[in-house]
């Protein structure tokens, strides 16, 4: 070995010679701190075995703290990151959409043409909905029915829309339960953003909603718009008009206030008082004889389920007939 050792000469011997330094007092420092290490670990052993035992339950698991503030309300300042992820978003998607079609006029040298006309272009390729579409959008309105009192029915059918779907936001908070339901529309009103705004909005649609239907009817009756052969549209008209009171009927009891509660054993009594299905009527409201809890899960069922259904079903086919019929000269 030493004879090996005089034969390495020059950058060689100098890297063995640190190399061996190096070693020696890494071995030093090791046994120095050997006892140290040794207390850490006395230390440490009944730590281990006392997160082993099974008295003790486990650490809480740890929070994101971001997340953790915006679910518990901490931090007020939600939006405002998505506020940035919107404008800087929008800003980029808008670029984006600029390079791809100032490329696309150039490689083509063809007229950019919109992403919906090609979007519709390729649906009609494959089904041919154009020509039926186009039998009943291009139908021309005759100039008399160009007065605001002809628009009534269009207002009742856009209100029915902002219902659906103002109803659906506050469907996101609302609890159809006696113990929960008044809680939950103050916590709409005081602590969701713009939840005050949205249910004020819900609630005077739904009240301009019967005005405009009520107006639409007396329009259509003082014009003799009910006579041959548009009956039918008559009668789904009427029918579009109950579906409109049971709408408001069934909303009221909801917020589960006094005035809803007495106001809904007011109008449940009245509907007992139809001859011969008068108590049959008040049972299936009232789920029994008295309001109760499932009394409130009825009309929530009936609010949000059972008269948008039929409110559409009957809309649609009401519009068809008016345009299949026209609209009615006045007198």
């Amino acid at each position: 070995m030493i004879h090996i050792f005089r034969q390495l000469k020059g950058p060689l011997a100098m890297l063995l010679i640190a190399l061996g330094m190096l070693l020696l007092i890494t071995s030093f420092a090791h046994a120095a701190n050997a006892p140290e290490r040794a207390a850490d670990a006395a230390s440490l052993a009944p730590a281990e075995i006392a997160l082993n035992s099974p008295e003790l339950a486990a650490p809480p698991p740890k929070q994101d703290p971001c997340l953790h503030c915006h679910i518990s309300g901490e931090e007020k300042g939600l939006w405002t990151p998505l506020a940035r992820w919107v404008l800087f978003g929008s800003l980029g998607l808008v670029f984006v959409f600029g390079v791809v079609r100032s490329a696309n006029v150039w490689v083509t040298k063809t007229p950019w043409k919109p992403i919906p006309v090609r979007a519709a272009e390729w649906v009609d390729e494959r089904y041919q909905v154009s020509e039926p579409l186009s039998k009943v959008l291009s139908k021309p309105v005759p100039k008399y029915a160009l007065r605001w009192f002809y628009c009534l029915g269009g207002i009742t059918a856009f209100l029915f829309v902002i219902q659906g779907i103002t109803g659906i936001m506050l469907a996101f908070y609302y609890q159809p339960t006696p113990e929960a339901a008044y809680a939950s529309i103050q916590y709409i009103e005081t602590e969701v953003r713009f939840g005050a705004a949205i249910r004020a909005i819900h609630h005077w649609a739904a009240n301009g909603m019967i005005l405009m239907c009520t107006a639409h009817m007396l329009r259509v009756f003082i014009m003799g718009a009910f006579k041959p052969p548009r009956e039918l549209n008559w009668v789904s008209g009427m029918i579009l008009l109950i579906l409109t009171l049971v709408f408001g009927f069934t909303g009221y009891l909801l917020p589960w206030d006094q005035r809803a509660f007495w106001a809904t054993t007011v109008g449940s009594e009245i509907a007992g008082a139809i001859p011969i299905i008068g108590n049959l009527a008040l049972i299936f409201l009232r789920v029994g004889w008295d309001i109760s809890a499932q009394t409130l899960t009825r009309f929530y069922a009936l609010h949000i389920i059972a008269m948008p259904l039929l409110t559409v079903a009957f809309m649609v086919a009401h519009f068809l007939m008016v345009r299949r019929q026209g609209i009615a000269r006045p007198l």
